[in-house]
């Protein structure tokens, strides 16, 4: 199934949902512990790493040694930073202005 025929289902709605509904960090860190494997929580924090390291300029390389990540992720997420939906832009540049929640 193409990601936008996935992204446009009433089941990823309501994931989107249920997740905007979550109170604090505590109740995201619970609720994605049940949802996600390790491996899928790590993957995506990696991602978003990546990201921010790519949007202060960070090279491939030195990405992949800080990260960890395969080169063939790192250009995953460098083109939806290019040509995506603007997701990392905005929750990067929201992060950078909103003080760490416990």
């Amino acid at each position: 199934m193409p990601v936008r025929n996935i992204m446009d289902s009433p089941e990823v709605d309501e994931l989107f949902q249920t997740i905007l509904m979550l109170d604090n960090a505590e109740e995201c860190r619970n609720f994605f512990e049940d949802l996600c494997t390790v491996k899928e929580l790590r993957d995506m924090a990696q991602r978003l790493h990546a990201a921010k390291m790519l949007l202060a300029g960070a090279t491939y390389e030195q990405i992949q040694q800080r990260v960890e990540i395969s080169t063939a992720t790192i250009s995953r997420v460098n083109r939806c930073i290019q040509y995506g939906a603007g997701g990392y832009e905005t929750m990067l540049g929201r992060l950078t202005e909103k003080p760490k929640e416990n």
